[in-house]
C-alpha cells in the first residue's frame, strides 16, 4: 500500500498495522538493532556488512536488485571549474574517516565518483528502471 514516506509506513510497521515494508536502512537500522523490527532481507546483490547475517533477496528471487543512491546535479550549464570544485569537496567529505564511519554504521556505502562517473550511473539506473516501467506496462498517473 502506498504511503506518504517512510515515517508513517515504519510507524504503521512498528505498529503492527502492516506486517512487512522495504526501507532504505537510515530510518530502520535503529529498529533492526534494537530489535524492534527484524530485517528478512536486503535489495543489493551482495549481503552488507552491517547486516552480515541477513540474506540478499536475491539469493531467494534471481536477479532482484535495487538500492537507493544520492548525488549532487547542477544545471548543465554550469562552469566546468564550479562542477569540479563541488566534485572534489564531495570527494574530500567522503573520504573523511568521521563521516565515512557515520555513512557505513546508516547502512550506506559511500561512492565518490567523478561527474562522468555520476552521468553514467544516472544513466544506466535510468534504463533499468525504463525497462521495468515498460515491462509493467506502469503509466503516470
Amino acid at each position: 500500500m502506498p504511503y506518504r514516506g517512510a515515517p508513517l509506513a515504519l510507524a504503521d510497521l512498528l505498529g503492527g498495522q502492516v506486517q512487512v515494508m522495504f526501507d532504505n536502512l537510515p530510518s530502520s537500522i535503529d529498529h533492526v538493532r534494537n530489535g524492534r523490527l527484524r530485517a528478512l532481507g536486503v535489495s543489493t546483490p551482495k549481503p552488507l556488512e552491517l547486516l552480515a547475517d541477513v540474506p540478499p533477496i536475491a539469493s531467494f528471487v534471481p536477479g532482484y536488485e535495487t538500492s537507493a543512491f544520492a548525488g549532487l546535479g547542477a544545471p548543465a550549464n554550469t562552469p566546468r571549474e564550479i562542477v569540479d570544485k563541488l566534485n572534489k569537496g564531495v570527494a574530500n567529505a567522503l573520504a573523511n574517516p568521521t563521516l565515512k564511519a557515520k555513512i557505513l554504521d546508516l547502512g550506506g556505502v559511500p561512492m565518490p565518483m567523478t561527474p562522468a562517473e555520476f552521468g553514467k550511473l544516472l544513466a544506466e539506473e535510468t534504463e533499468k528502471w525504463g525497462k521495468v516501467i515498460r515491462a509493467a506496462n506502469i503509466k503516470p498517473a
